[in-house]
């Protein structure tokens, strides 16, 4: 791609800011360490949530998410909950109360004000402090993968270079320089530098997107759309099968990415994500940027308002970007993505479109945008990781009167070391496939029975909480190694998607958990009923319930579990519909635009009476 001095000029003007935020709010991260990793607890919420929404903006899942809107249209809407990302839903509804309430400053910390001390405490704290970290890794070996693979796609400068025997690859040098930047400006500001630049990085990247689906609206009829896609394609609802063939139109090789994707049953893929998506969201966050975020509010109520304007501030301006380049792919790419033959590869859509349509100048604020895509979220896991080695591990059992600025200096060798190990495996790519695989099937894999059962289940203890980890990963590491033997003993597809296995993964977890459990009494029966008390979750309390109110006989404890069910339902059709109303802009259905819009109004209004107006501390 040729680039304009003019663009290049945007790009170094926005690296040069990034870099200057860093050390101009280095003096305020430097008091303590809570400062340093939570902001002192100073934040507005609204910061707060426009630098998650910047976090969760990655270059990565901007092009699947084109990618999949090439495919299967308007049905991609629903593949997202694959994760599922109405996991935030449950977050901003109910779990971000909970979870600030507990004063933390990790998700190991959490756990330890959970289930506070003792053996089985400890099994439990240490394996989410190595979750946390041997994730965080991984992902920064990812990232640093893919924003090499991004640059080298987009940029025209060859950065290649040897030192005697050593070669480093044009890829891996851009990866070096982003990621090197991007490090320096996060561990000398901590997460004030982080928030600052990521608020800097979503306004970028909401203007590009802007841009991008005004070219699309204005360079793509519906006509031209509706030439280049199958019947059924602009249509959101499925029946049991998805019914899409491309094989009358000019990307007849979609069929064969269909059928790889093993999305064919789409209604039973669609039933087993809601099935795993309740578990998975009641687990709550994992340990990394989107929980500190969480624990960096002021309050309960903060957290709460933040997590929602994540999703309030991120969708409608993403996916105007996402539907622009997808559809300028589908009328005006066929030529490249015809070149491409049996290697084709529709992740190439997003490079392939800024560079055939994006003009003068903006050009460079786009690329700018989607370098800011990256940065955002490798720099808030670079801010989030030493937190569990200094806090939880150095502070915790090493030394406990370290002073402040020991722990910082120590945070800043910490988040440096971090990122030489993530670079370190992407270099080794073709190993780094596998390990990124391990991470996402099986660590996650283990995640949701444990974490689900610690907020509702009070006789659940730290034994139950590693032994449903434990279980959980292992089961999930067989079916990742194992899983054509698994499937075959079963009687399923071989090319079945790895959800369908997710009920395996779940009863092994619960067995873990339940073994575990009681293999001991309870541990810690007070801090245990201080967590009720403070928390004040739903679920099966009531032995704990009956305890503390003996304790405190005028204590009230509020029980919303169904003004929270109702609000989740409510929330998950709010998310909808900021998916769907910029695709169906985009694609000029306005029909289904206006429907769209009414609905987003209507369950504003009702969260707003039946949620926000209802958040207490």
């Amino acid at each position: 791609m040729a680039l304009h001095p003019l663009d290049l000029a945007i790009i170094v003007l926005y690296l040069v800011l990034t870099l200057a935020a860093g050390f101009y709010l280095s003096q305020k991260a430097s008091k303590d360490l809570r400062s340093y990793f939570l902001g002192g607890n100073t934040m507005k919420w609204y910061t707060l949530g426009l630098s998650n929404a910047s976090g969760m903006w990655d270059i990565s899942g901007s092009m699947w998410t084109v990618m999949i809107l090439f495919v299967y249209g308007l049905k991609s809407a629903w593949i997202p909950w694959l994760w599922p990302v109405w996991n935030q839903v449950f977050v901003f509804v109910f779990l971000a109360v909970w979870m600030r309430r507990s004063n933390a400053m990790t998700g190991a910390q959490w756990i330890s004000f959970r289930f506070g001390e003792g053996r089985g405490a400890k099994l439990s704290y240490i394996i989410i402090v190595i979750f946390a970290l041997v994730s965080v890794m991984g992902f920064m070996a990812y990232f640093f993968e893919g924003i090499g693979k991004f640059c080298t796609s987009i940029l025209p400068y060859d950065l290649s270079f040897s030192i005697g025997n050593w070669s480093i690859s044009n890829e891996h040098s851009y990866a070096l320089i982003i990621c090197g930047i991007t490090t320096i400006y996060t561990v000398k500001g901590g997460m004030y530098s982080v928030v600052a630049t990521e608020v800097l990085q979503f306004f970028l990247m909401t203007l590009s997107a802007l841009v991008v689906a005004y070219i699309g609206y204005t360079q793509v009829s519906a006509d031209q759309i509706a030439a280049a896609v199958p019947s059924g394609w602009d249509d959101l609802w499925t029946g049991w099968n998805l019914q899409l063939d491309w094989s009358k139109t000019p990307y007849p090789l979609v069929n064969d990415k269909i059928t790889g994707d093993g999305f064919g049953m789409f209604g039973a893929l669609l039933m087993m994500m809601v099935f795993k998506g309740i578990f998975a969201s009641i687990a709550g966050p994992v340990p990394s940027y989107d929980m500190q975020r969480i624990l960096s509010t002021q309050t309960p109520s903060d957290a709460a308002k933040m997590s929602m304007s994540t999703i309030l501030v991120m969708y409608i301006p993403r996916y105007l970007m996402v539907a622009g380049f997808a559809v300028l792919g589908l009328v005006y790419l066929q030529p490249e993505i015809g070149a491409m033959g049996a290697s084709i590869d529709f992740e190439k859509v997003l490079p392939l479109a800024i560079n055939k349509f994006v003009p003068l100048g903006f050009k460079g604020l786009l690329i700018a945008g989607l370098l800011a895509a990256f940065m955002g979220t490798f720099s808030a896991i670079v801010n989030a990781a030493p937190a569990y080695i200094v806090n939880d591990i150095y502070k915790k059992y090493i030394r406990p009167d370290a002073s402040s600025e020991k722990l910082i200096r120590y945070s800043l060798y910490s988040s440096i070391l971090l990122v030489f190990i993530g670079i370190a495996f992407g270099f080794n790519a073709e190993s780094l496939n596998r390990l990124t695989l391990w991470i996402t099937s099986a660590l996650y894999g283990g995640y949701a029975a444990s974490n689900m059962l610690k907020w509702v289940w009070w006789r659940f203890n730290g034994y139950g909480y590693f032994g449903g980890m434990v279980a959980g990963l292992i089961i999930s590491t067989l079916i990742l190694f194992f899983k054509p033997e698994l499937v075959g003993m079963l009687g399923l597809e071989q090319n079945l998607p790895e959800i369908f296995l997710f009920p395996l993964v779940l009863v092994v977890s619960l067995v873990g958990c339940l073994i575990g459990t009681y293999m001991a009494p309870l541990e810690n029966e007070q801090q245990v009923i201080e967590f009720y008390k403070k928390t004040q979750p739903w679920g099966w309390w009531g032995p704990i319930r009956k305890k503390l109110l003996s304790q405190e006989p005028g204590l009230v404890i509020e029980s919303n579990f169904g003004r929270d069910l109702f609000n989740i339902i409510v929330g998950i059709i709010w998310q909808m519909a900021q998916v769907v109303i910029p695709m169906y802009f985009m694609i000029r259905n306005n029909t289904q635009l206006a429907i769209w819009s009414v609905i987003f109004f209507v369950t504003s209004w009702m969260l707003k009476k039946f949620w926000w107006d209802k958040l207490k501390d």
